[in-house]
C-alpha cells in the first residue's frame, strides 16, 4: 500500500498532471584524409561477440575534476540538479575538446569550495590537457548548464554557462583564449538549460535560457529536509515552490542581445520548472522549433512561423504528456529519427517510478507517445533519469539510445524499503528495427559504473569513427565511456556548419540527420552529423540542406572518414 508520505512526495513531481489532462481533453567542402578506423564486422563476427562494449577511461585520459553539488545530505532542491558538459572543438584543430561545468561544495551552512569549470584540450589522441587558465574560462560560479554557439558570426564556437546567479558568456578569440563580456544576456537566478539558435532566420544566433525555481543562496544554505519520502525526510520540491520564468534574447548582430521573450511568443506562462532544451526543425518547414522539458508540468513545444514568432502547442501536439494525459517530470530531451521514417522523434527522461517518454513524430508537429510498444517504458520506470542521447553506437545504420541515471535523495541508501539507491547504473538500448532493447548488462564494464549521473554528451572523442559518451556526475568526476564495440558497418561524419539537415543514401537505405542545438540535460554534444551506415562501401548520394532551402549534393562519397561541406 502506498503511504501518504509516498503520495505527497510523488505529488511534488507530478502535481500538474490532472490539470494538464483536463486542458488536453477540453482542447481536445572537400574530403579530409581518412583517420584510423577498425574494419567493419559482418554478421558472422557479430554472432561471436557482444553487441556493445564501453569502458570508462576518464582517469587514463586525464579528466579527473570532481563536480560538486552542495552537501552530501542534499537538503535543498538546488543540490539535486548537478551540472553539464560540452564536447566542442574550441581551437579548430579537428579534435573534440571537453568543457566541464562545476558547482559548489557546502558543509553545514557554509560554502567550503567553489568548484572551477574546466576546459580540457584534446591532444589529438583522445587524451586531454587542462587549459582552463590559459583559455580564461575557469568561472567559479555555481554552474548548471552549458550551451555552445557562435554569437558574433565569426565561425568560432563560443561558450555560455548557466549559473545559480549570473550566467557567463565566453567569446572565442580564435587564439586559444576567450573574452568574457561584462554584461551577458541571461537570468539572474537558477538558470538551467540554454540553447543558441537562429530563431528569426536573420543569420545570427539568438539565445533561449530556461529556469527552474526562485531561490536565494540563503535559502539553500539554511534549508532543512521537510518532505516525507518512504519513511525518510528529504528535500522539498519542486511542486509547491515558485517557478522562475524562461527568457529569450534576440541577437541584434555582432553578439549584442536584447530581451524579446514576449515579442517572440516565448512567454513561460506557467513558470514551469524547466530543464532540458532543444532547437530543431520538427515539422520540416525549414526553420527551427523549440522543445522544453518541464519538471512536474507539461512540456513545451514552440512552433516557429519562420519569422521568429512562436506558438506554444505542446498539449495540442501530443508531445507534452504521458500516455494517460499525465504531466511527468521532464529532465532531459533527445532528438533523433529512431524509426528511420525521415522525421525527428523526441525522447524525454523523467523522475523515478515513472518511465522515459518516447514521442513518435507523425508529421506536421504532431506526436504519439510510444514508450511501451517501443520497449523503453518498463526498463526506465525504476531509475531517475536525466541526460539522454540518440546515436548509432554500433554503426549498423539505426539510432541507439543512452540514458544517464541517478537519484536526488542520498537518503535512499540508508532508508529501509526505499527500493532504490542514490548511485545508479546508466542504461543503453539497442535499436532493433525501431524496437529498443535494454542491453546494459552486455555493454561492457563502462555500463556497470555506479554514480548519481546527470548530463551526457555524445561525440567521437578519439577520432576512430564511432561515438563515445561523456557523463557528468554529482560529487564525482565525469565518466568517459570509450566506445570499443564491434563494428557493424561503415561510418561517415559530416561537418557542415549551419546546415539544417543531412541525408545519406547508401546500400539501398536512406539515413537522415537533423541539425539539433541543445538537448540531453544541460549539455552540448558534437554538432557534426554522424552516420553509421551498415556494411556499405560508399555513400551513393549525400544531400546537405541549408536554411535558405539550397542543397549541396555529393555522389560516390567514400566512407570511414570525415567530410567537410561548405555553406554555399
Amino acid at each position: 500500500m502506498t503511504s501518504l508520505g509516498d503520495a505527497l512526495a510523488r505529488a511534488t513531481r507530478r502535481g500538474a498532471g490532472l490539470l494538464a489532462a483536463v486542458v488536453l481533453v477540453a482542447g481536445c567542402g572537400g574530403d579530409e584524409p581518412p583517420r584510423p578506423s577498425s574494419a567493419a564486422g559482418g554478421p558472422a563476427a557479430a554472432a561471436k561477440t557482444a553487441r556493445f562494449s564501453f569502458r570508462d577511461v576518464a582517469t587514463e585520459v586525464g579528466v579527473k575534476c570532481t563536480t560538486w553539488c552542495g552537501r552530501k545530505e542534499k537538503p535543498h532542491i538546488m543540490e539535486s540538479g548537478g551540472s553539464g558538459v560540452a564536447l566542442v572543438d574550441f581551437d579548430g584543430d579537428g579534435h573534440l575538446d571537453l568543457y566541464v561545468v562545476n558547482g559548489w561544495r557546502i558543509d553545514g551552512e557554509k560554502v567550503v569550495e567553489k568548484g572551477r569549470n574546466v576546459l580540457y584540450r584534446n591532444r589529438g589522441d583522445g587524451t586531454f590537457a587542462d587549459v582552463t587558465e590559459a583559455a580564461g574560462v575557469g568561472d567559479d560560479g555555481w554552474g548548471n548548464g552549458v550551451a555552445v554557439g557562435d554569437v558574433n558570426g565569426d565561425g568560432k564556437p563560443d561558450l555560455y554557462v548557466t549559473n545559480f546567479g549570473k550566467s557567463v558568456l565566453y567569446v572565442n578569440q580564435g587564439d586559444g583564449t576567450f573574452h568574457r563580456p561584462a554584461d551577458p544576456p541571461g537570468i539572474d537566478g537558477w538558470a538551467t538549460g540554454a540553447v543558441f539558435f537562429d530563431a528569426d532566420g536573420d543569420g545570427d544566433e539568438d539565445l533561449y535560457v530556461a529556469a527552474y525555481i526562485e531561490a536565494s543562496l540563503d535559502d539553500v544554505l539554511h534549508a532543512k529536509p521537510t518532505l516525507d519520502w518512504k519513511g525518510a525526510k528529504v528535500m522539498f520540491g519542486p511542486f509547491g515552490l515558485e517557478g522562475k520564468a524562461n527568457q529569450y534574447f534576440r541577437n541584434e548582430g555582432g553578439g549584442k542581445f536584447v530581451l524579446a521573450t514576449e515579442e517572440a511568443g516565448l512567454v513561460d506562462e506557467g513558470k514551469y520548472y524547466s530543464f532540458g532544451v532543444a532547437a530543431v526543425d520538427l515539422d520540416g518547414d525549414g526553420d527551427l522549433d523549440l522543445y522544453v522539458a518541464n519538471d512536474s508540468n507539461p512540456n513545451y513545444l514552440y512552433r516557429n512561423d519562420g519569422h521568429g514568432h512562436f506558438t506554444e502547442m505542446g498539449l495540442w501536439s501530443g508531445g507534452a504528456l504521458g500516455t494517460n494525459g499525465e504531466a511527468q517530470a521532464g529532465m532531459g530531451v533527445a532528438v533523433g529519427d529512431y524509426d528511420g521514417d525521415g522525421l525527428p522523434d523526441l525522447c524525454v527522461t523523467n523522475f523515478a517510478e515513472d518511465y522515459t517518454a518516447l514521442y513518435h513524430n507523425l508529421g506536421r508537429c504532431l506526436f504519439k507517445e510510444v514508450s511501451s510498444p517501443a520497449g523503453i517504458a518498463a526498463p526506465t520506470t525504476k531509475p531517475l533519469s536525466w541526460g539522454v542521447v540518440f546515436g548509432d553506437l554500433d554503426l549498423d545504420g539505426d539510432l541507439d539510445l543512452f540514458i544517464a541515471n541517478g537519484h536526488i535523495y542520498p537518503q535512499a541508501d540508508t532508508t529501509p524499503g526505499a527500493g532504490t539507491t542514490f548511485a545508479q547504473r546508466n542504461l543503453l538500448f539497442e535499436n532493433e528495427g525501431g524496437k529498443l532493447r535494454d542491453v546494459t548488462e552486455q555493454a561492457g564494464p563502462g555500463l556497470q559504473v555506479l554514480r548519481s549521473s546527470r548530463g551526457v554528451a555524445v561525440g567521437d572523442i578519439d577520432d576512430d569513427g564511432d561515438l563515445d559518451l561523456v557523463i557528468s556526475n554529482v560529487d564525482a568526476p565525469p565518466t568517459i565511456l570509450r566506445n570499443e564495440s564491434p563494428r557493424r558497418g561503415a561510418w561517415l561524419t559530416v561537418d557542415a556548419p549551419g546546415a539544417l539537415r543531412v541525408v545519406a543514401e547508401a546500400g539501398g537505405r536512406t539515413f537522415a540527420r537533423d541539425f539539433v542545438r541543445g538537448g540531453s540535460y544541460l549539455c552540448a554534444s558534437d554538432p557534426r552529423f554522424h552516420f553509421g551506415l551498415g556494411p556499405v562501401a560508399k555513400v551513393d548520394r549525400l544531400t546537405v540542406t541549408w536554411p535558405s532551402g539550397a542543397k549541396t549534393v555529393q555522389t560516390d562519397v567514400a566512407v570511414d572518414r570525415f567530410v567537410r561541406v561548405a555553406r554555399p
